[in-house]
């Protein structure tokens, strides 16, 4: 597929520095976001205009990619009487650049392949910065000439691209690393809210704890923060709450039970109710800390 039309809906951090990238790489764009600024932003560098629905854009795209919050939006999106799946062309395909659930992920699929389209869900990591210069790294999943045959789109967006098989795969695999990560750092920061509580200096924690095995970048993360109050892991605890609780919807879905993932989710939750969504994961040592029985 040689400069494939692409449509854009989701101009966000991430979304718009994807799509800085692309009009770089001279693809002409079709882009809708709820904040009018930022869609002025990309019409104004050249060679993209806005849709006025998302059917408008499937109907002008041979490439739908979603950059969104929620599944919930998603299925919004796709579903809705001007959506996407009303205007979808056989033979294109939707790309999820979200986290989203990977039963909702199959189910799209499914209502897109009966309209002749394809879908990949490519969830993403690293940061907006490596966005903008093409060097993500994007967990892709769906039927393999599908996958093949938007590789080299993907290729110009990423600098490492897995493909991890059937459709949903994507999406599974980024919220169990979602899992991952921020359940270590949920528990790390209780650690050193121990520690602070208990009067043990955190900077000698940090130094034996990171001697051994415990030792990993999220310890880093989650010091730099509880000893040296630098908050620089940039993932907000309200994105690692929405993470956590697809994770345990997803297990759920599996039909198996996470006790470790529900604790997390709940103490994020907790957070998140007193106020601190927009922090990142690692301030939840100030939570922590001043929380009493």
């Amino acid at each position: 597929m040689e400069k494939p039309k692409i449509g854009f809906i989701g101009l966000g951090l991430m979304g718009g520095n994807m799509v800085e990238n692309l009009q770089k790489r001279g693809y002409e764009l079709t882009v809708m976001d709820l904040n009018k600024d930022e869609v002025a932003k990309v019409v104004a560098r050249g060679n993209a205009t806005e849709a006025s629905s998302p059917k408008e854009l499937a109907e002008n795209s041979d490439i739908v990619m979603f950059c969104l919050t929620t599944s919930a939006v998603v299925e919004k999106i796709v579903y809705g009487e001007d959506g996407v799946l009303a205007g979808i062309k056989e033979g294109a395909v939707l790309i999820d650049f979200g986290t989203s659930i990977p039963a909702s992920t199959i189910k799209i699929g499914a209502a897109l392949a009966e309209k002749g389209a394809g879908m990949i869900d490519a969830p993403l990591g690293r940061t907006p910065a490596h966005a903008k210069d093409g060097l993500l790294n994007i967990m892709a999943a769906g039927n393999k000439d599908t996958f093949e045959k938007v590789k080299p789109v993907l290729d110009e967006q990423g600098e490492n691209v897995f493909y991890l098989g059937k459709l949903g795969a994507g999406h599974t695999t980024k919220l169990i690393n979602n899992f991952m990560g921020m359940t270590s750092v949920v528990a790390m920061s209780q650690a050193f809210a121990a520690a602070e509580l208990a009067g043990v200096d955190g900077q000698q924690l940090y130094d034996i704890m990171s001697a051994g095995p415990s030792n990993s970048p999220f310890m880093k993360f989650t010091k730099n923060y509880a000893v040296d109050h630098v908050s620089d892991l940039g993932f907000s605890i309200a994105n690692a709450n929405k993470d956590l609780g697809y994770f345990v919807q997803m297990i759920d879905d599996l039909g198996s039970v996470s006790d470790i993932a529900k604790a997390t989710s709940g103490n994020l939750q907790a957070a998140l109710d007193a106020g601190m969504g927009s922090g990142n994961v690692p301030e939840i040592f100030d939570y922590f800390t001043k929380l009493k029985k």
